[in-house]
């Protein structure tokens, strides 16, 4: 299954209600992604840090989420500041790097650090099962809320067929290679993991039908908002409007 460890730890951020978690993650990442001002953005980083440190991760934990989005933003740095026009800041010969390039690839590296922060401390915290209760709630669409709880399910149901898939291919000296015969026959892997993935969909479908399904979003953990929720989501979305405000209106800090 998927990591879920991070939603078995005892924190403040733990206790909270998961509709409070949802809206203030939302409210302090939309913050996050239309300011441009840097002090403004070290803030949010100042909050999401805090959040993090509430929800007692340890910094090796957040780490290990962080490392997939290092790897985009290396990326970034390595192409955005020879591509941007302006004033030149280094050169050696042709490579040129702008400024306006680096500035770019500052703002963008800190925004997504600073969302992907405040999601670990306060989404990656919950079950995904938890998750889906708290859309439910929001009134977030049935149908998304169970293509969420669906793929999570059988997700690794799916990566283990096409593991049988391969596995038996390999049985009869299929040797993956760079022509035109090996794309084929991964061609014929994904058509007959469809297929296989198909029939067990309506397997599945049959079978929660016949234990009393009738398209309602069922749970055995009942969360309910308590003051201390309200007080977090009126604190989270205050924090976001007023640097808006702050962006917005120029107002130095």
């Amino acid at each position: 299954m998927l990591d879920e460890s991070l939603a078995y730890k005892v924190s403040a951020v733990h206790r909270l209600e998961p509709r409070a978690r949802i809206i203030a993650s939302m409210f302090l990442s939309f913050g996050t992604a239309l300011s441009h001002r840097f002090d403004i953005l070290g803030l949010y980083f100042i909050v999401s840090a805090a959040l993090v440190f509430t929800a007692s991760l340890s910094w090796h934990e957040v780490w290990g989420r962080l490392k997939p989005l290092l790897w985009f933003v290396v990326m970034i740095w390595i192409f955005l500041p020879l591509s941007f026009e302006g004033e030149i800041i280094w050169q050696y010969g042709w490579v040129k790097v702008s400024f306006a390039g680096v500035r770019l690839c500052m703002e963008i590296t800190l925004k997504s650090v600073t969302i992907l922060l405040v999601f670990t401390a306060l989404v990656a915290t919950m079950t995904v099962a938890t998750i889906g209760y708290g859309l439910h709630r929001l009134n977030f669409p049935e149908k998304l809320t169970f293509l969420l709880l669906m793929t999570y399910r059988y997700i690794y149901v799916i990566r283990d067929e096409y593991h049988r898939l391969l596995r038996a291919a390999r049985f009869r000296g299929f040797v993956p290679k760079t022509n035109l015969h090996s794309y084929r026959t991964f061609a014929y892997l994904a058509g007959m993991l469809f297929v296989r993935a198909s029939f067990r969909a309506q397997r599945v479908y049959r079978a929660m039908v016949c234990r009393g399904f009738r398209g309602r979003f069922r749970t055995l953990d009942v969360y309910r908002l308590n003051g201390i929720d309200y007080l977090f989501i009126i604190l989270c979305t205050l924090c976001a409007g007023i640097l808006l405000l702050f962006e917005y209106y120029r107002i130095f800090l």
